[in-house]
């Protein structure tokens, strides 16, 4: 029984996303400086695993591009490696390109607390460290008034068990993460972590949200 328990812990530390990363490879120089093009916006999430999180705002009507990134540290352009040290201080975040008249910033917050757990320190499952914490990085004033005031209606309606722990910050050193890491679900769908960690939450979250999925 003991091995058993083992077995089934060191499964699901293989399949974090911090341990199943490949080898370090070079950074991506795709960049996205303008805040609004032709009115479309940004927002940047942090909520766990990038890995995860792109796959899940990918399907959303409205949402043009997912970038996976790093946000909210104090080393300029880290690497992946570096951010899975713990030591630069970022978040691993997803960048949204998404279209306000389709779908609004309320709407994507309503997506981003329903699909992790904004009520455990610095982890989401199997994968713990700061660069695993719940986080919403702001673009403008607006943005943060909407996610505190969805953070205390849901604590008023006690939507979760426990307090909910998510930092609300301005967006600042932002820098996108690896090629590698760019639309991983897709490129990587019979990957172990993709089979047994993304797709029940993909399951989940198309089954909640089926009337405001993309078009197939």
């Amino acid at each position: 029984m003991v091995k058993k328990s083992l077995g089934f812990v060191f499964m699901f530390i293989f399949l974090s996303c911090n341990l199943a990363a490949k080898e370090e490879q070079k950074k991506s120089t795709i960049t996205m400086n303008t805040e609004n093009i032709e009115g479309l916006e940004f927002a940047t999430f942090g909520n766990g695993c990038f890995w995860c999180t792109e796959a899940i705002f990918e399907q959303l009507e409205g949402v043009l591009k997912v970038e996976s990134g790093y946000a909210g540290g104090k080393v300029k352009n880290p690497t992946y490696k570096e951010v899975c040290s713990g030591n630069t201080g970022h978040a691993e975040v997803i960048r949204l390109t998404f279209d306000p008249k389709v779908v609004s910033y309320r709407e994507l917050l309503d997506v981003f607390f329903s699909t992790h757990d904004p009520t455990t320190l610095n982890r989401q499952g199997a994968d713990v460290g700061t660069q695993y914490r719940s986080a919403i990085f702001y673009h403008n004033e607006e943005q943060k008034t909407d996610a505190e005031k969805m953070i205390a209606d849901l604590e008023k309606e006690k939507i979760f068990d426990n307090n909910i722990v998510t930092e609300i910050t301005a967006i600042n050193n932002y820098s996108v993460a690896e090629n590698y890491h760019q639309d991983y679900y897709n490129n990587n769908k019979n990957q172990g972590y993709c089979r047994m960690v993304i797709n029940p939450k993909l399951e989940k979250f198309t089954k909640k949200y089926k009337s405001k999925l993309k078009k197939q």
